[in-house]
């Protein structure tokens, strides 16, 4: 999602290969199915993630909180790069995101 979210201020910026790049020169597409055919690619992703946590033998294997670390860092980075590019370019919604979280939580009572 980064690349595709990013690509434009990348690319003026001089950067060299990025991930729309690489798909447009490997499916002979338009930027826009690029960043269409990698948006999919993310989503699969997701499915496979969330799949793999659920009904997979890994969580046997990997401690369930290294599991849980990089799928909160996958949330991240989803979180960031859903839209545009909040990272570089930070946003209301990334403010208002981080506030919730870290200055105004909910509470939570079992």
């Amino acid at each position: 999602m980064n690349d595709v979210t990013s690509h434009k201020f990348e690319q003026e910026r001089g950067h060299s290969a990025s991930a729309v790049e690489c798909y447009m020169k490997e499916h002979a597409v338009s930027k826009e199915k690029a960043c269409n055919g990698l948006k999919k690619r993310v989503e699969n992703a997701w499915k496979d993630i969330n799949q793999e946590l659920i009904f997979s033998e890994i969580s046997k294997v990997v401690p369930r909180t290294v599991l849980t670390r990089i799928l909160n860092f996958t949330r991240v980075t989803e979180f960031i790069y859903k839209n545009r590019d909040e990272y570089t370019h930070v946003g209301k919604n990334t403010k208002e995101g981080i506030t919730s979280l870290l200055i105004d939580p909910i509470s939570v009572s079992y």
